[in-house]
């Protein structure tokens, strides 16, 4: 059975930064394509950012190009998402996501195992 366990969520000012942390356990996890979705405040779940199993390829939201930098040690089993510039919208409930697919997913059903979610909070 996959479990996927998120840390590193906190509040923090409109400018700093977060890294994300996600581990998988009960597979092998380099044989997942690994995403990152955020929830925020009454809106639907959204995409990311994502990486397929070599971390070769990476893929992110218009949204956060250029500030956020996903990253995975599969040898750590783990994902990170690097979050820099942070802004008050980027404020959402941030979930880690595992597919055996090989291509980056940007659609919530394309992902099998889901994370519990972790807070962050941006401050204006």
């Amino acid at each position: 059975q996959v479990q996927l366990v998120e840390s590193g969520g906190g509040l923090v000012q409109a400018g700093g930064s977060l890294r994300l942390s996600c581990v998988l356990s009960g597979r092998t996890f380099w044989l997942y394509t690994m995403a990152w979705f955020r929830q925020p405040p009454g809106k639907e779940r959204e995409f990311v950012a994502g990486t397929v199993r070599s971390g070769g390829v990476t893929e992110y939201a218009d949204s956060v190009n250029g500030r956020f930098t996903i990253s995975r040690d599969n040898a750590k089993n783990t994902v990170y998402l690097q979050m820099n510039s942070l802004k008050p919208e980027d404020t959402a409930v941030y979930y880690c996501a595992a597919d055996r697919g090989l291509n980056v997913h940007t659609t919530t059903y394309e992902y099998t195992y889901w994370g519990q979610g972790t807070q962050v909070t941006v401050s204006s």
